[in-house]
C-alpha cells in the first residue's frame, strides 16, 4: 500500500486506482464457440473465480466426496446455497430497510420451487439457510435494542420448508448456453448520497445493510451462477440424501457461526463515529473485448459509510449521459453500480475507471475497453474506417473505378445567426459512380480543425445529404465551415462562412459574453482560465470579468473573483483534488453585467504526472494488464527545497509561482508553503498560513502594485518543514504583457456584391496576439458594426453581409490577454460591388516547359519545371501535374498525380511503381482557367538514388539583365545526397557554343542562393546552370536557363535612393510596362521580406518607395525589386557600411540645415537679480546676424535690453535689469548665417515665469540682505548623541552690537546663555524632543543694518522625518534584552535614553510574530520597555527579538529564553509566586476596628470587622494581652469565614483595656489593636463619692 500524506491519514482520503490486481479481457468469440456445451461457463472477474474455485476445493477436502455423481450433487447444492444466500441477503436487508418483518425470507423462498429438480434437491438445505437469515433479521431488526437474543436462540430449530419464489438472479436462458455473471441486487432503502440519518433506528436499519452486503460480497458468493444439466435419477437422489444433508447442516453452522461473529462485532462498533469509513470496491470492473456493433456492461459493487457517490470516467474525462443519449446507460442501485455502452465502435477503445467518493474519502477503480473490427471478404475497415483509404485503382463490385467525381448541388451560403439560435448548414453531394457498398466519409471542419459531434454540434449523413445543425449557437461557433466528402483518397471540399452574433443583453448597454474559455496548466488545487475578450462593449469600456466554477456533476456555480480582472487570464485556486470543475466567464462594464460565456471543457483537479499518467495507460497494446509498481513506504523523511523556483506570469493583480517538487522527500505525499518579502529586505512573510497547497503552482494575491517583491517556498509532511528553495528574483508588480498597439494599412478591396476584403499589417512588437476584430461603417453615418465577433487570425479577412452599392470604411483592433488595441486608422471609403475580372480579359497560360526529376526514391519523384513564358495576364494560381507509365517505350494512359493544384514549381507524386518508367506533364492554371498541358517529358525511372553527390538545383532564373551583368537566382536541391550542402558553382557559356566550352563563374562554392554575374559582352547570348557541392563532391547541374543576351533594354530604369527633406532614406523603382495586375515585390538578399517593422512600402501607379524608419546594421544588404507580369524588369541596390554612413550623414545634413548650437537658449539669474538670456553657437562667421524677439516681436538694444553677439565665441546674449509682469511670454533668439539659419524659444509663462520672477527677486532681495547680519545656512536640526534635538544656522556679517532672538509659534523663547556666535553658528537645544514640541521655529538676527530671520516648521512630513531620527536614534540607545523572573511570569526588557509613541515596538519569537494577549503583554514603563510572559511554558522556550523600527528601518535586539536561561528564570518565578500567593491568601484584618474607643460606663459596646484568608483564618482575642475568650458579657462572634464582631451590653470601667484580634493561616498572622475607654459620668462620679464618705 502506498504512504499516505499526512494531511490525509486522519480521513482515509487517498485513490486506491493503482491496485489494479485482477484485471483481464474477456474470452474471445472463438472461445465463446469452443467452449458453448460447457456446464458452466465462468465470465466473472478473476477474483471470484480464485474465491469460488477455493471454495470448491475445501469443500471437497472437507467432506470426501469421493464420486463425481456425489461431487456433482455436492456442487449442485453448493450452487444452489449461493443462490439462496444471495436471495437471503437481499431479503434480509429488505427486513432490515423497511419493517420487522420476516415473511420476504419466505417469499424469496417460494421462489426456488419453480426451479428444475436440483433445486428440489436442496431444498432443505435452502430452508435452513433461511432460517438462519430469518434469525439474523430479527437480531437486527429488533435484537439491537435487546442485544442477548441472538446469543439467547443459538439453538434453533431447522425451519419449515419454504415457499419459492421466482428466481430473479439466474439468467432464463436455454440449457447449455453461458451466460454472464449476475451480481445480488439488494431491495433496502434508495438514498443517492448516504448521509448518517437522524434517528438511532434508521442508522441500525442501514448498518445492518451494509454488512449484509459486505458478507455477501466478501465471500463472492452467488455471484456466478450457471444452469446444470440434472439428469440424476430419482434412486442416486435418495442414496446421496443422508450425506447432503451433512454437508447442508454442516454449511449452516459454518454460516450461522459466522453470522453470530459479524453480529458481535457489528455491536461492539456501534458507535455512529466508528461506523464511516471511506468507499471500497468490493466488486471491480472487469476489462473487456468485444466487436464493433457489440453491447458492453461494466459492474462493480462499493461498500462505504454513508453510501458513496460513483462517477464514471472515459480516459479521465466524467461521462455525460446527457450528451450522448442512448451510448451510455448507467444504473446505480444499492451498492451495485453499472456503465453499459451500446453498439460499440472502435472509437470507445479507451480506459474506463469508477470513482466512488464520500465524507471519508475516494477511491478509483480502472478497466480497459477493447473493441476489435471483423475481416472478411471485403476489408471491414472500408466501411467504417477513416484511417484506411481505397486504394488509387479501387476494387468494386462494377470493376475498377479509376476516380470518383465528387459534387455538390445545393450549396450551404455565407449564414448569419445569434447566440442562443440553432442554425443548420447542409448540401446535396451527388458522387459518381455511385457503389453503394462503398460508402463516402463525411468531415466537417472549423476553421481547419475537425468538428466532433457533441451536445453543441450534430452531424446527420442521410446517403444523400450531409448536414450540420448547432443546437446552441455561441460565438466560438463562428468561422469557415468546410465540408469534406471523401472517397478512399478522392475528395472534394466545400466551404463557407457562419457569423454568430451576440445576443440580446438582459441590460441595456452590458457587454456581450466573453467566449473560448479554456483551461491552462491545471494541477491538483489549482489552474488557470483563459478567455478571449469580446467584440461588443455596449457602449461602455470594459471594467473586467468575473470568473465562476461548478463542480461537474452539480449546478451550483460559484463566483472565483470578488473585484473584476482586467487580464484575460485568471488563476482559480482552492479547486478539490480529485474532481472535476467547469467554469465560465462574465465580462462586466458601468452598465452591467454581460451574459456568460459558454463553459469550457471539464478540467480535473490532477498533478501533471497523474493526468500523464492516466493518458498514457490506452496507449499500451490493451493486453488487459496494467503493471503497478508500489514503492514501500518511507516516512520520517523532512522533504528537501524545492527547485526550479521562478515566476511564469505577473500581472497588476496577482503573481504566479511555478516549481518542481523535491528531489528528497519519501514517498507520502507532501504540500507547500510559500513566503514573500519585500526586495531588498529579509522580512518574509508566509502567504498561505492556514492551509499549505498541494501544487507546485501558486497565485499570490494582494501585492501592492509596482512594488517588487520576491518569493521562495518550503516543503511540508508528517515528518516536518523543509528548508526553503532559493528565492526568486526581484518581481515588480505590474503587467508584463502590453496591450497591442493599433494595428496599420488597412486595404480594403473589391470581393463580391456582398462583401469586401480586408488586408491590414501587424502592430509593431505585438505579443501572444489572439487574434483581430474588423468594424465596418457606412461612409457618413458614424455607426460602427462588427464584421466579427471571434477573433480572426492573420492579417486578411472578407467582410460579409454588406449592402451592394453602398459604400462602406473599416477599420481593426488587435486583442491579446491584456486588452484590445485602439483602433486602426480608418480606411479609404470602398463602394461594395463584384470585381469578377476587374472588366479586364485573360486568357489561360501557356504550357510550363523543361519537366526535370529533382529527386527520385523507390516509390515517388520530385518533378521541377519551368513557368509558362505566357501567364495570360494574371498571376498563376497553380499547376496540375499528370503522368503515365512506358513500357518498352510503349506510354500508358495518362494519370492525375494531384487533384488540389499545386503553387510550387516542384511536386512530390507518391505511389510510383520502384524501376518503372514514366513520363510527366504539367498544365498551368489562372483565373482564367486550366491552360494547356506540356510536352510529354522525357521518360525517367523511378528508383532509389543512391549517390553520395547532392541533386540538381532547380527553379534556376535570371534577372536584373544588363548589357554586361545579370542576377542569377536558384533554390536548393530537394536531395542533399549522403552530406549537407556546403555550396554552389554557376556555370556559363555562349548560347551557341559547345558543351565542352561551359565554364565555372566562381573558383570557391557559394553560401548564397544568388550571384551577380559581371563582365558580360553585350548582345551576346547566354545561358547559365548551377551545381551544388557537398563532402563528397559536385552534383549533378541544374536544368539550363533559357538563353539571355546581355543587353540593356530601352526605359530600364534602376533603384534610386533618395533622401528628402525629412531627412527619410527611401529606395525608388518606376515602372512604365506594367499591366493592370502587376505587382512591386521587394526583396532583400533575394529573399522575401517577412519583418516590414524597419520598413515602410508604399507603391502608387507605377512608382514604388521603399522607405527605411531607421537606418541601421539591420538593413545592411542586397534590396531588389522585381515587377510581376512584365518582361523581367527588375533592378537592386546594395547598402553596405560605408554607404549607410553617406546615407546617414545626408539625411542629417537634409534634415537639420541649421546654424549648429552649443548651447539652446537658456536663462540665468546674476547676482544682483539681473535675467541674462543667452546661447552659444559652435561658430558664426563675420555675416552672422542675431535678431531677439519677444511675443512675436522684435526688441531691440536699449534702456531695459542690454543685447550682444560675440561672433568670436558665438556667443549671444541679452541682459534685462527686473522682471515685470509684463515680460511674460516667448523669448526667440533668431540666427542666421548665410543660408544657414537656426533659432532657439524660451518660454516663460505661467509657473516657469512666477518661479524666475520670483528667483529674480529673491536675488535681489539677498544681495540686499547680505549687506547687514544674515544666514549663510538656514535654520535646521540634528539629533544628538543623547537623542535630544538641536536647532542650528550658520550667519555671517556679524559684529557686537548684533542680537539673536528664538520664537516658536510667534511666541519668544527665553535662553539663560547669550550666544557667542562662535564659528559663526546659532543653536538651541530640545531636550526629549516629542509631538508638545512640534510647531514653527524662527530666529532673527537684528542690528542698525538690518535685520534677517529664518524659519523651520517642525510641522506634518517635516516632524515625522525628525521623529523618525530621534526614533533611530532611541532605537540604536536601546540595551541588550535581559530576563527577569515576577510573580506572574517573565519579563524581557531594554532600557531607552527615553521613549517616545512614535517608537513601534513589536517582538517575534522563534521567526513568528507575536500576537499580544492577556498572558503575552507589552508595554512601556518610563525608559523600560519590555514583553510580560505570564505563567510561561516550555513553548515559552526560544529566540526572542525586540523590533524597534523608526519609520524606515527595523532595529532589532534579541536575546536566548531556553536552556539554562529559561531553566534560571522559571524557577525564580515559580520562587515569587508561591511568594506572591502566600502575600496574598494570608489571613489579614481588612477593617472595620478603630483605634480608640472611648464609651460612657452602663452603655453596649459593638465592634465588628473583615477578616480575609485563604484558607480561612483562625480568629482569637487578646485583653491586655492576654487570652481572652467569650462570656456572658463579652460575646465574640465569627461568622462565614469573615465577619469578627465583638459585643458587650454593660460596660463598666473593668473593661477598660487594650483588646487585641489575632488572624492567623498557614500564609501568616496578622494583629490588630483597638484601646477600650469606660469613662463614668460627672454626676454619677459625684454621687458615688458621697455614698462613700
Amino acid at each position: 500500500m502506498m504512504s499516505l500524506p499526512f494531511y490525509q491519514r486522519h480521513h482515509e482520503h487517498y485513490d486506491r486506482a493503482y491496485r489494479h490486481k485482477a484485471l483481464s479481457s474477456t474470452v474471445s468469440q472463438y472461445q465463446k464457440e469452443t467452449k458453448s456445451k460447457s456446464a458452466v461457463y465462468a465470465q466473472g472477474s478473476a477474483a471470484y473465480a480464485r474465491g469460488s474455485a477455493a471454495y470448491r476445493h475445501s469443500s471437497a477436502a472437507g467432506f470426501s466426496l469421493d464420486s463425481s455423481a456425489a461431487y456433482s450433487h455436492g456442487s449442485s447444492a453448493y450452487d444452489l446455497e449461493s443462490a439462496a444466500y444471495s436471495h437471503g441477503s437481499a431479503a434480509y436487508d429488505s427486513s432490515a430497510a423497511q419493517s420487522k418483518r420476516s415473511a420476504a425470507y419466505s417469499l424469496d423462498s417460494e421462489s426456488l420451487s419453480t426451479s428444475s429438480a436440483a433445486y428440489s434437491h436442496a431444498s432443505e438445505s435452502i430452508n435452513q439457510l433461511a432460517a438462519a437469515y430469518r434469525l439474523g433479521s430479527e437480531a437486527y431488526s429488533f435484537g439491537l435494542k435487546n442485544s442477548n437474543l441472538m446469543i439467547e436462540d443459538q439453538s434453533y430449530k431447522m425451519s419449515p420448508k419454504a415457499k419459492r419464489a421466482k428466481q430473479s438472479l439466474i439468467s432464463e436462458d436455454k440449457e447449455n448456453e453461458a451466460l454472464d455473471y449476475s451480481v445480488p441486487i439488494f431491495t433496502g432503502r434508495q438514498v443517492n448520497i448516504s448521509g448518517i440519518t437522524d434517528t438511532e433506528e434508521e442508522r441500525i436499519k442501514e448498518s445492518a445493510a451494509y454488512v449484509a452486503k459486505r458478507n455477501l460480497f466478501a465471500t463472492g458468493e452467488g455471484v456466478s451462477v450457471s444452469k446444470v444439466a440434472k439428469k440424476t435419477s430419482e434412486e442416486e437422489h435418495h442414496e446421496k440424501k443422508s450425506r447432503k444433508v451433512a454437508i447442508r447442516e454442516s454449511a449452516e453452522r459454518v454460516a450461522m457461526k459466522k453470522t453470530l461473529e459479524e453480529t458481535q462485532a457489528f455491536h461492539r462498533k456501534l458507535n455512529q463515529d466508528k461506523l464511516l469509513h471511506a468507499p471500497e470496491f468490493i466488486i471491480e470492473p472487469r476489462s473487456h473485448t468485444i466487436w464493433e456493433k457489440e453491447n458492453v456492461r461494466f459492474n462493480c459493487s462499493v461498500a462505504g459509510w454513508p453510501e458513496p457517490r460513483v462517477t464514471w470516467y472515459k480516459n479521465n474525462v466524467p461521462i455525460d449521459v446527457q450528451a450522448h443519449p442512448g451510448k451510455y446507460i448507467i444504473h446505480s442501485r444499492y451498492g451495485l453500480h453499472s456503465l453499459e455502452i451500446t453498439e460499440c465502435e472502435f472509437d470507445d477503445t479507451a480506459q474506463y475507471h469508477a470513482s466512488a467518493m464520500n465524507v471519508k474519502g475516494e477511491v478509483s477503480v480502472y478497466a480497459s475497453l477493447v473493441v476489435k473490427r471483423y475481416k472478411g471478404e471485403i476489408d471491414a475497415s472500408l466501411l467504417h474506417g477513416r484511417n484506411l483509404s481505397l486504394s488509387p485503382f479501387a476494387v468494386t463490385p462494377h470493376g475498377y473505378a479509376s476516380r470518383f467525381e465528387i459534387s455538390f448541388v445545393d450549396k450551404f451560403d455565407v449564414a448569419f445567426g445569434r447566440e442562443g439560435e440553432t442554425m443548420s448548414l447542409g448540401c446535396t453531394v451527388v458522387i459518381n459512380p455511385d457503389i453503394k457498398r462503398f460508402k463516402p466519409d463525411i468531415e466537417w471542419y472549423r476553421n481547419g480543425v475537425l468538428i466532433t459531434p457533441s451536445k453543441w454540434v450534430q452531424m446527420q449523413w442521410s446517403g444523400e445529404r450531409a448536414s450540420l445543425t448547432l443546437t446552441h449557437a455561441n460565438k466560438e461557433d463562428e468561422g469557415l465551415y468546410t465540408l469534406r466528402v471523401a472517397m478512399g483518397e478522392y475528395y472534394e471540399e466545400y466551404s463557407g462562412y457562419v457569423f454568430v452574433r451576440d445576443a440580446d443583453a438582459e441590460i441595456p448597454g452590458a457587454p456581450g459574453a466573453p467566449l473560448d474559455v479554456q483551461c491552462l496548466d491545471a494541477n491538483k488545487d489549482y489552474v488557470i482560465v483563459s478567455w478571449k475578450q469580446p467584440a461588443v462593449d455596449g457602449g461602455n469600456p470594459i471594467l473586467g470579468y468575473f470568473i465562476d466554477r461548478c463542480e461537474v456533476g452539480t449546478s451550483h456555480w460559484t463566483q472565483c473573483n470578488e473585484n473584476p480582472v482586467k487580464f484575460a487570464r485568471f488563476p482559480v485556486t482552492g479547486l478539490i483534488e480529485g474532481r472535476s470543475y467547469i467554469f465560465r466567464v462574465r465580462a462586466v462594464n458601468k452598465a452591467g453585467v454581460s451574459l456568460p460565456s459558454r463553459v469550457s471543457e471539464p478540467v480535473a483537479a490532477l498533478d501533471p504526472a497523474d493526468r500523464a499518467r492516466l493518458r498514457s495507460h490506452p496507449s499500451a497494446p490493451w493486453t488487459g494488464q496494467i503493471i503497478v509498481t508500489e514503492e514501500e513506504p518511507a516516512e520520517g523523511v523532512v522533504p528537501g527545497p524545492p527547485t526550479d523556483l521562478q515566476v511564469i506570469e505577473a500581472t497588476k493583480n496577482y503573481v504566479v509561482l511555478s516549481w518542481k517538487p523535491p528531489g528528497q522527500r519519501g514517498h507520502e505525499g507532501i504540500m507547500y508553503f510559500v513566503e514573500k518579502c519585500v526586495a531588498g529586505t529579509e522580512d518574509w512573510q508566509r502567504v498561505n498560513t492556514e492551509i499549505p497547497v498541494k501544487s507546485p503552482r501558486f497565485a499570490v494575491f494582494d501585492l501592492s502594485e509596482g512594488k517588487s517583491y520576491c518569493f521562495r517556498v518550503r516543503c511540508c509532511n508528517s515528518a516536518g518543514i523543509g528548508e526553503p528553495s532559493e528565492a526568486t528574483e526581484a518581481t515588480v508588480v505590474d503587467d508584463k504583457l502590453d496591450i497591442p498597439k493599433a494595428p496599420g494599412r488597412i486595404m480594403p478591396t473589391r470581393n463580391t456584391d456582398t462583401s469586401v476584403v480586408v488586408t491590414w499589417t501587424e502592430p509593431p512588437d505585438a505579443k501572444e496576439l489572439v487574434g483581430y476584430y474588423i468594424e465596418s461603417s457606412v461612409e457618413g453615418s458614424g455607426r460602427w458594426e462588427p464584421c466579427n465577433n471571434n477573433p480572426v487570425k492573420g492579417t486578411r479577412f472578407v467582410c460579409h453581409g454588406l449592402s451592394t452599392g453602398e459604400k462602406y470604411i473599416f477599420r481593426v483592433r488587435a486583442v491579446n490577454a491584456a486588452g484590445l488595441s485602439e483602433f486602426s486608422q480608418e480606411s479609404e471609403p470602398i463602394e461594395v460591388k463584384a470585381a469578377i475580372g476587374g472588366g479586364l480579359l485573360h486568357a489561360a497560360p501557356s504550357p510550363p516547359y523543361d519537366i526535370v526529376v529533382l529527386e527520385s526514391v523507390r516509390d515517388s519523384m520530385v518533378l521541377g519545371w519551368k513557368q509558362p513564358e505566357a501567364i495570360g495576364g494574371t498571376e498563376i494560381t497553380g499547376y496540375y501535374v499528370n503522368y503515365r507509365e512506358v513500357v518498352d517505350g510503349v506510354p500508358g494512359k495518362w494519370k492525375e498525380a494531384n487533384i488540389k493544384a499545386v503553387a510550387d514549381r516542384a511536386y512530390r507524386i507518391e505511389n510510383l511503381k520502384e524501376n518503372m518508367v514514366y513520363q510527366f506533364q504539367v498544365a498551368a492554371a489562372n483565373l482564367a482557367g486550366v491552360g494547356a498541358p506540356s510536352k510529354p517529358s522525357k521518360s525517367f525511372k523511378c528508383e532509389e538514388w543512391t549517390i553520395a553527390v547532392p541533386g540538381p538545383p532547380h527553379d534556376v532564373k535570371c534577372t536584373e539583365v544588363r548589357k554586361d551583368s545579370l542576377v542569377l537566382l536558384w533554390k536548393e536541391p530537394v536531395y542533399s545526397g549522403r552530406t549537407p550542402i556546403v555550396g554552389y558553382y554557376v556555370d556559363m557559356k555562349e548560347t551557341e557554343a559547345k558543351e565542352e566550352r561551359w565554364r565555372s563563374v566562381n573558383e570557391k562554392p557559394l553560401q548564397k542562393k544568388y550571384l551577380k554575374i559581371g563582365g558580360l559582352t553585350q548582345g551576346v547570348s547566354y545561358v547559365f546552370r548551377v551545381r551544388a557541392a557537398n563532402q563528397a563532391g559536385v552534383g549533378k547541374p541544374s536544368d539550363v536557363t533559357d538563353a539571355v543576351i546581355a543587353e540593356t533594354r530601352p526605359g530600364t530604369k534602376e533603384v534610386v535612393v533618395d533622401v528628402d527633406d525629412n531627412g527619410v532614406i527611401s529606395l525608388n523603382f518606376e515602372c512604365d510596362q506594367m499591366s493592370p495586375d502587376s505587382k512591386f515585390i521587394w526583396s532583400k538578399n533575394y529573399e522575401p521580406i517577412e519583418d516590414d517593422s524597419r520598413l515602410n512600402i508604399d507603391t502608387k501607379g507605377g512608382k514604388s518607395k521603399l522607405s527605411f524608419k531607421n537606418l541601421g546594421e539591420d538593413d545592411l544588404g542586397i534590396y531588389s525589386c522585381i515587377v510581376t507580369d512584365t518582361d523581367g524588369v527588375s533592378s537592386s541596390y546594395t547598402i553596405d557600411e560605408e554607404e549607410m554612413k553617406r546615407l546617414l550623414a545626408l539625411s542629417h545634413e537634409r534634415q537639420f540645415p541649421t546654424v549648429p548650437l552649443i548651447s539652446e537658449l537658456a536663462v540665468e539669474i546674476l547676482e544682483k537679480g539681473e535675467v541674462r538670456f543667452w546661447l552659444q553657437a559652435e561658430k558664426l562667421s563675420g555675416n552672422a546676424k542675431a535678431n531677439f524677439v519677444f511675443n512675436d516681436k522684435e526688441i531691440f538694444n536699449g534702456e531695459k535690453y542690454k543685447m550682444k553677439v560675440d561672433k568670436n565665441t558665438g556667443l549671444v546674449e541679452m541682459i534685462m535689469d527686473k522682471l515685470e509682469e509684463k515680460d511674460e511670454g516667448t523669448y526667440t533668439f533668431q540666427l542666421q548665417d548665410g543660408k544657414a539659419t537656426n533659432q532657439s524659444s524660451l518660454v516663460l509663462i505661467g509657473d516657469v515665469f512666477k518661479k524666475l520672477q520670483d528667483e529674480a527677486d529673491f536675488q535681489r532681495k539677498e544681495w540686499h540682505r547680505k549687506q547687514g547680519p544674515h544666514f549663510v545656512d538656514k535654520l535646521g536640526w540634528e539629533v544628538t548623541d543623547e537623542c535630544n534635538v538641536m536647532l542650528k544656522c550658520k550667519v555671517a556679517n556679524i559684529k557686537k552690537e548684533t542680537h539673536i532672538v528664538w520664537y516658536k509659534d510667534d511666541r519668544e523663547i527665553m535662553v539663560d546663555e547669550e550666544h557667542d556666535f562662535k564659528d559663526g553658528v546659532c543653536t538651541l537645544l530640545i531636550s526629549e524632543f516629542s509631538k508638545k514640541d512640534a510647531g514653527t521655529y524662527e530666529v532673527i538676527l537684528k542690528d542698525d543694518r538690518g535685520k534677517d530671520s529664518s524659519e523651520l516648521k517642525l510641522k506634518d512630513t517635516a516632524f515625522a522625518d525628525l521623529m523618525n531620527e530621534v526614533c533611530r536614534r532611541i532605537a540604536l540607545s536601546a540595551t541588550d534584552l535581559k530576563i527577569q523572573s515576577t510573580a506572574e511570569g517573565i519579563r524581557l526588557y531594554s532600557y531607552v535614553t527615553y521613549y517616545v509613541e512614535d517608537l513601534r515596538v513589536g517582538w517575534v519569537h522563534n521567526d513568528t510574530q507575536i500576537k499580544f494577549t492577556d498572558r503575552m503583554r507589552t508595554g512601556v514603563t518610563g525608559e523600560q520597555i519590555w514583553l510580560q510572559i505570564n505563567e510561561p511554558t516550555p513553548q515559552d522556550k526560544g529566540r526572542y527579538i525586540m523590533e524597534l523600527f523608526d519609520g524606515s528601518t527595523t532595529h532589532t535586539k534579541t536575546v536566548d529564553l531556553s536552556g539554562q536561561a529559561f531553566d534560571e528564570a522559571f524557577a525564580e518565578f515559580q520562587r515569587l509566586k508561591q511568594a506572591a500567593i502566600a502575600e496574598k491568601n494570608r489571613a489579614r484584618v481588612l477593617g472595620g476596628l478603630p483605634d480608640v474607643v472611648t464609651i460612657q460606663e452602663g452603655k453596649a459596646l459593638n465592634l465588628s470587622c473583615t477578616v480575609w484568608g485563604d484558607p480561612t483564618p483562625e480568629v482569637s482575642w487578646l485583653k491586655n494581652e492576654k487570652s481572652f475568650v467569650s462570656d456572658a458579657n463579652c460575646i465574640l462572634r465569627f461568622e462565614s469565614g469573615k465577619n469578627v464582631s465583638f459585643s458587650i451590653s454593660t460596660v463598666s470601667t473593668q473593661d477598660s483595656g487594650k483588646y487585641s484580634i489575632v488572624v492567623k493561616n498557614k500564609y501568616g498572622t496578622e494583629t490588630s489593636d483597638v484601646t477600650v475607654s469606660v469613662y463614668i459620668p460627672e454626676e454619677e462620679r459625684e454621687s458615688e463619692q458621697e455614698k462613700k464618705q
